[in-house]
């Protein structure tokens, strides 16, 4: 057994504490301890990376009880993969955090952020459905604490927003799992994965009843249409590097649906059959259509990005939709990709409204400091989150167009390259608003000079130069997602790794 897979839950669950107990007094100790916990997470996931893509799925017994009886933690490529992303990304967001003094705006933001990273690394390793529920509230409640650092009325008020919208999610997640186990009597996942598919067809109406709740739950955790209103308010309205953190959080919804929705209930079994395509798929649409609208018709930069946000979720669910191989490669692919965009993207908006004391998009600013720097840094971000090449935002909708070719191609084609257009015009409108015409403004106006902070542009170009790597390394980025994909599909690998004794 190997006991690494446990560490990305322990170490982050006892440095936080750690540091509320012992130096919550003194931010230059929580920096380092919380930094240096952070960047060991992030070289831990890199082994579990490797170890998950050249061995099968691995699993952890808890205090060494079989399963499904004891609680399990399993590795495979698609857990290591969004644990390693989580890692990489939370480091690169505390550096810039660190540099631009934001976690000295509030308390308790190194402890808050560790138990932000246990309740990410234990989602992505759960087996068990309760479980996945324990650390779906243990993000909640250590992003309520993140949303609000800092304070603010208009924070506070979209952090309730926020809180109200994930305890209905939460409230309908219980329903859900009740339901399964009064049908199976097991939340186990491998477990539920076996009986579902023996289940008898008088049991097959409640079992439906319980996966569809799953599926609004993951829903709200995704952002989908008609459940995506908490997002616009709760990510504008947050600190600049916990949005950015937030980046990865809508991830957790849709990570919950491909885990759930391939090994559970898959579109072949008798029970559910296509259901939940054809329920995923519309929403998807709509969804990619709502955030390009709220690109083009935002009056503030973070909200603009917030509605990004939704838009690539969209996308991501229509990959997702289709449950075959090909189509879960190009989901993955832009999951990656999606990720590190809206990370750098709120990244920038941040530095820019830290220079202008505001982030309007209603009339020309003067200028600011570093003003040409930020205009690269956002004609940068905003090229690869519309979709444009040549990074790797154009080569991730090429191949979810390419993987969605079929019965639904019109629709899906037309949707993603017209909302594609109308989020290009929508981030060309705003770079006009906050670079050119402020830059007209010189004649008349002094420009004042910027804040240094090299560490934090480091943060931003790191995060671009991902997206420019996965652009030049595409070829063996998307065939280590196919083979990802395939042991997602291959459902019997993942079963006999928590079940020994089960059978195909």
């Amino acid at each position: 057994m190997n006991h690494w897979i446990i560490a990305p839950v322990i170490l982050p669950a006892l440095l936080a504490p750690f540091i509320v107990l012992v130096m919550r007094h003194d931010l230059s100790l929580q920096r380092v301890f919380s930094t240096t916990g952070t960047a060991v997470l992030a070289a831990i996931s890199v082994v579990l990376l490797y170890t998950a893509s050249t061995n099968p799925p691995e699993v952890y017994f808890l205090g060494n009880w079989p399963a499904p009886f004891g609680i399990v933690l399993v590795l495979d490529r698609l857990s290591a993969m969004m644990i390693a992303l989580t890692a990489v990304l939370a480091l690169l967001v505390q550096l810039y955090a660190i540099s631009t003094g934001w976690d000295s705006r509030g308390k308790h933001f190194h402890a808050l952020f560790q138990f932000q990273l246990m309740g990410l690394c234990g989602a992505f390793l759960t087996g068990d459905a309760f479980n996945l529920f324990v650390f779906f509230e243990v993000l909640l409640i250590a992003s309520y604490g993140l949303m609000i650092h800092g304070g603010g009325a208009k924070r506070l008020k979209a952090g309730v927003q926020y809180v109200a919208y994930n305890l209905v999610g939460s409230t309908l997640f219980l329903f859900a799992l009740a339901s399964i186990y009064s049908v199976t009597g097991t939340l186990n996942m491998a477990d539920l994965a076996v009986k579902v598919a023996e289940l008898p067809a008088g049991d097959a109406a409640l079992m439906r009843v319980g996966a569809v709740l799953l599926l609004l739950v993951f829903a709200v955790k995704g952002a989908l249409v008609p459940l995506q209103f908490w997002l616009p308010a709760t990510y504008s309205f947050a600190p600049g590097p916990v949005a950015a953190l937030f980046a990865v959080m809508t991830k957790v919804g849709a990570y919950a649906v491909i885990r759930t929705y391939t090994l559970i209930f898959p579109p072949n079994t008798a029970s559910t059959g296509l259901l939940f395509a054809d329920l995923l798929l519309p929403a998807a649409i709509i969804t990619l259509v709502v955030g390009a609208i709220g690109v083009m018709g935002a009056t503030s930069m973070a909200r603009m990005v917030a509605f990004a946000a939704i838009g690539s979720m969209g996308t991501l669910f229509i990959a997702v939709a289709q449950f075959t191989p090909q189509a879960m490669t190009a989901g993955l692919y832009y999951l990656v990709h999606s990720t590190l965009a809206t990370a750098a993207l709120f990244l920038v908006v941040d530095l820019v409204q830290d220079r202008r004391s505001n982030d309007s998009l209603r009339a020309a600013a003067p200028p600011f400091g570093q003003h040409g720097l930020l205009a690269a840094l956002f004609f940068g971000a905003t090229i690869a989150m519309a979709g444009m090449p040549p990074l790797s935002g154009f080569l991730g909708k090429l191949l979810v167009l390419d993987a969605t070719r079929g019965a639904n191609m019109a629709v899906i084609w037309t949707a993603i390259l017209a909302t594609s257009l109308i989020t290009i015009v929508g981030f060309s409108r705003a770079g006009s608003q906050v670079f050119w015409k402020a830059h007209a403004t010189t004649t008349t106006q002094t420009r004042p000079e910027g804040k240094a902070e090299p560490l934090a542009f480091a943060v931003v170009f790191a995060l671009l130069a991902g997206l420019a790597v996965m652009t030049v390394l595409a070829g063996p980025i998307t065939d280590w997602l196919a083979d990802t994909s395939a042991e997602l599909f291959d459902r019997m690998a993942y079963i006999n790794a928590v079940l020994p004794t089960a059978q195909e």
